[in-house]
Parts: structure tokens; sequence; C-alpha cells
């Protein structure tokens, strides 16, 4: 099972209202949510870097992969839910992911 840990901004409204709808998805919970406000978030990059843009990491069957952000950490976290993953898939190729950038 792949495990993404995703950095969001939790004051955000639209943040809030994505991220809610990404946990009703997340069945197996094979995503950790870290809303980046809060005091006790432990964050691998500065707070205000992971406010600004959208941050997930997925994880590796031996160690962390690294920092993913925008359309990538999106992408990332749908490989993680089934009905979101061919999406997320398709987001691995360079043309789909500059589109999601664009996005």
């Amino acid at each position: 099972m792949v495990h993404v840990t995703v950095w969001y901004d939790g004051g955000c409204p639209l943040c809030a209202r994505e991220i809610a709808l990404m946990r009703r998805l997340d069945r197996r919970g094979a995503i950790a949510f870290v809303d980046v406000n809060e005091t006790s978030a432990v964050c691998p990059r500065d707070q205000w870097e992971l406010l600004a843009r959208f941050h997930a990491r997925e994880e590796g069957p031996l160690a962390g992969g690294p920092m993913l952000s925008g359309g990538a950490a999106f992408a990332a976290m749908w490989r993680a839910i089934p009905l979101l993953r061919p999406i997320g898939l398709l987001a691995r190729n360079a043309v789909m992911l500059g589109l999601l950038e664009r996005l």
C-alpha cells in the first residue's frame, strides 16, 4: 500500500474542502493529513513555504520519497486513492504534469 503524507493549510476554506473530500475517499487510511497551522504539526520545511504551495511525500518500502509540491503533490495523493489512482498515474507523464501545474 502506498502511504502519503500531505501538508495543507487548514485555514484555507478551499484547501479544507479538498482535504475533507480526500479524507472521505481515503477509505484505506493510506494518507496522513497534516494541517501546517497546528502547533503540534511536524513540518519538514518552513511553515510559510508549506502554506504557500501544496506539498506531499510518498513513502517507499525502504525510506521516504522526495518532497513533492504543486501538481506532483496532488498526483501523489491521488495515487493513494484507488478511485483516483489512474489520474495520478497519468500525471507521472511530463505533459500531464505540466497541465496540472497550470491548473
